[in-house]
Parts: structure tokens; sequence; C-alpha cells
């Protein structure tokens, strides 16, 4: 068992005993606050994170639906809780489609070009974390 698997059955045992029905899982900051405007370009981006491709978001007309709806996120989740499924969804859901894009160990079949790199940098990762918290 790896750190985060371990984190993941201390969390879960956590909430089981405690009869709660919600799990928690932030990520701390990656750098200073995000800029909305900047994380919607790298949302809907093809060399940014391109997550148009699998969620819809309010004012964008070509989206996918392979993965969740995010219209009013920002009511939903924290920023820490977001930024925790931006950097690395598999933390929270092993069987995930979405792509870590804030990671770079531990990976299999990454594309030549992000070999060694993260998807998104830190800076972008906050911007995405701010125009999603923006949607309410």
């Amino acid at each position: 068992m790896n750190a985060d698997e371990g984190m993941r059955a201390v969390a879960i045992a956590a909430v089981l005993g405690s009869g709660c029905a919600t799990l928690s899982l932030e990520q701390a900051p990656l750098g200073p606050p995000g800029d909305a405007a900047r994380g919607r370009e790298v949302f809907v981006s093809r060399e940014g994170g391109h997550c148009v491709l699998c969620h819809r978001v309010p004012g964008v007309r070509v989206a996918g639906d392979v993965g969740p709806a995010l219209e009013g996120i920002g009511t939903r989740l924290s920023p820490g809780e977001i930024r925790y499924r931006v950097v690395d969804i598999t933390r929270l859901n092993p069987e995930a489609v979405m792509p870590a894009f804030h990671r770079t160990e531990g990976l299999a079949r990454v594309a030549p070009a992000y070999a060694g790199r993260p998807v998104l940098d830190a800076r972008q990762v906050e911007d995405v974390v701010a125009y999603l918290g923006s949607l309410r």
C-alpha cells in the first residue's frame, strides 16, 4: 500500500466510523491565488487542460459529457477540494478517466511531450481552481 492508498483508507475509515456522509479531501495551494479569466482559457484550450473535451460549463457551447457537468461546482466544493481533483483525481477515484494534471510520478502511457513534466504547471492549476470556484 502506497502513501496515497494509506491516506485514503484512513480517511474512509474515519468517515465510516463517524457516521458522516461526506469526505473532504483538500490540496494546499501550489502558488499564489489564480486568475479565473486565465483559468477559463486553460479550461477550454487544447494547449492547456482541454477540460471541455469531457466537461460542460456555462457559456461554452462545445463540450463533452464523459465527465460531470461543472456548473455550480464553486458552491459544492472548496478551492482545496477542487485543486485536489485537478492535481490528481486518481487519489480520490483510481478508476477515473481524467488525467493527473499536476503529477509526474507513477504515470503510464504518457505522451512524449509530457514525459517528466506535468500537463499543467502550478500557476495553471491555480488559475483553473479560480475559474471553477467562480462557477456558482
